[in-house]
């Protein structure tokens, strides 16, 4: 099915509806304080959050949130993961490591058999006699004493290996924990704590595993809704699937008038025709006409989900997202841990912060607009308030700004404090 009209999509329509599929249109201050149930909705509508290792300010999975929500207190979003009596969310494999709602538990029960049974490191390393004798040691003693960490194990190696440097009972509970036999049942200082998945599942879980074509078909329909609008190759990308065997899948969802074929204007000032998901088909007019505004000024996780589809930054915002923490220093453009600018409906900018702890200062190492992007009034009142819930968030009293391109727009929003 094609929607039908004389003209294309403005730039600003397919936008305004792209970042109201992933949470991100609401102005800033307009939401109550959110509480654990929306938070929650949050991670539903994304399907799934990813976690990074990274705190230069807090850690991804809790900024993806805040992106969102704004101001949040971090220990509502760990009870819904570590609360027994409150558990509606686990961590598992989805996009990378993942924050999954438990709903799509079921959805995740294949991958974790390709784990024990499929091809690949793990089924070759677990069948190993003396792998097995750790992996059923490591079972037994936490069977025994609860959940725990790996820290809680000692090293018995004589020498050290090479591949991530883990000793034998890392290997084994991370064995456990692909293969679903072990869920994290806490985290403490970030480090997880395995448990046996009988006593982290909560009862009511469907734990049916699907047929492959029903999982990929649900992972495909997922992505479709959370992604709004792009490309079959984007909706792949976001379902973390390769794109050639998604592609009958996004077909079926076509087909089937779940996604209807749209012509929209690029950042490029090309027309494509994108895939619209039809929960988006009553907003079209309404953010045609001025009715549905994207109206949110925010900073953005480097592994936030409006990213995740290769190339979708730069068709809809003409803006390139990087990551340039694992590279060398001398090959950065930007810095380490750049956070995306959003205002409004553009991205506009980024920043390389670095939260200190000790002295309560966030220190801002290099501060960029887009080339062709103003420091306008506006701009600098939307990322001034945008930045002060930023630094209450992180109890941050004191900003400190290094480099700033242009040279203004620093001056301008250090004033606008």
């Amino acid at each position: 099915m094609k929607l039908t009209s004389s003209s294309p999509l403005p730039l600003s329509v397919a936008r305004r509806l792209a970042l109201h599929a992933q949470a991100l249109t609401t102005p800033r201050g307009s939401e109550p304080p959110p509480a654990p149930d929306a938070l929650y909705q949050i991670v539903d509508q994304l399907g799934c959050v990813q976690i990074d290792t990274l705190h230069m300010v807090r850690r991804s999975h809790y900024l993806v949130l805040w992106s969102r929500a704004g101001q949040y207190d971090p220990a509502d979003f760990d009870r819904l993961l570590y609360d027994p009596e409150n558990r509606r969310l686990f961590e598992y494999w989805q996009h990378a490591a993942s924050i999954i709602p438990l709903a799509e538990y079921r959805y995740r029960l294949h991958e974790m058999r390709h784990y024990q049974q499929g091809g690949g490191w793990w089924p070759k390393w677990s069948e190993n006699p003396d792998n097995r004798a750790v992996i059923e040691a490591v079972r037994e003693r936490v069977r025994a004493e609860g959940p725990l960490r790996a820290a809680d194990f000692e090293d018995t190696r004589s020498k050290r290996g090479t591949w991530w440097d883990w000793k034998p009972a890392k290997h084994a509970l991370e064995y456990l924990y692909n293969t679903g036999e072990f869920m994290i049942a806490d985290r403490v200082n970030f480090q997880r704590m395995y448990d046996l998945r009988e006593r982290v599942l909560p009862g009511w879980v469907d734990t049916s595993e699907p047929s492959p074509d029903e999982e990929h078909r649900h992972h495909v329909a997922r992505a479709a809704r959370a992604l709004g609008i792009g490309t079959a190759g984007h909706i792949a990308d976001y379902a973390y699937m390769r794109r050639g065997p998604a592609a009958p899948f996004v077909a079926d969802l076509v087909e089937g008038g779940e996604l209807v074929e749209v012509d929209a204007e690029t950042a490029s000032g090309d027309i494509s025709t994108l895939l619209l998901h039809r929960d988006l088909l009553p907003l079209v007019e309404p953010a045609a006409d001025g009715a549905l505004q994207a109206e949110r000024t925010t900073f953005l996780s480097p592994f936030d989900s409006l990213f995740w589809p290769r190339n979708r930054d730069q068709l809809l915002w003409g803006f390139r997202q990087a990551l340039e923490a694992y590279k060398p220093a001398r090959d950065r453009i930007w810095g380490y841990f750049c956070l995306p600018i959003l205002h409004r409906e553009r991205l506009v900018g980024r920043f390389d912060p670095k939260l200190e702890r000790g002295n309560g200062t966030l220190r801002v190492k290099a501060l960029y607009l887009e080339p062709g992007i103003a420091p306008e009034e506006d701009l600098i009142a939307g990322v001034a308030g945008a930045m002060r819930d930023f630094m209450a968030w992180h109890n941050a009293a004191d900003l400190v700004i290094e480099r700033s391109t242009p040279d203004d727009f620093g001056a301008k929003l250090l004033a606008a404090l």
